[in-house]
């Protein structure tokens, strides 16, 4: 979704539409892939994630660009968790 390449599925992070812990809407990480609904997926790489926001993809990918404030802070929190470095190119 952010760097538009190709991988298989089980190297990509799912990401679906839901809600922050505020209540407010929200792109959520989803490692299991188990969570109902659109999902889209991307590396799981800082430069892939902060493409897909610069690029706004997270909102088109999951089909919800008519809800404002859409925050993709939980896919960031969880890519910090998980130690990912930037991909040095």
């Amino acid at each position: 979704m952010g760097c538009r390449k190709r991988a298989a599925k089980r190297e990509l992070l799912r990401v679906t539409a839901g809600s922050d812990r505020d209540g407010q809407p929200a792109v959520v990480p989803d490692p299991t892939a188990t969570a109902p609904g659109r999902g889209a997926h991307l590396h799981p790489t800082q430069e892939c994630f902060d493409l897909a926001v610069r690029r706004k993809a997270f909102g088109r990918a999951l089909k919800t660009s008519g809800t404002p404030g859409l925050s993709s802070a939980p896919v960031a929190e969880h890519l910090a968790r998980s130690h990912v470095r930037p991909v040095n190119t």
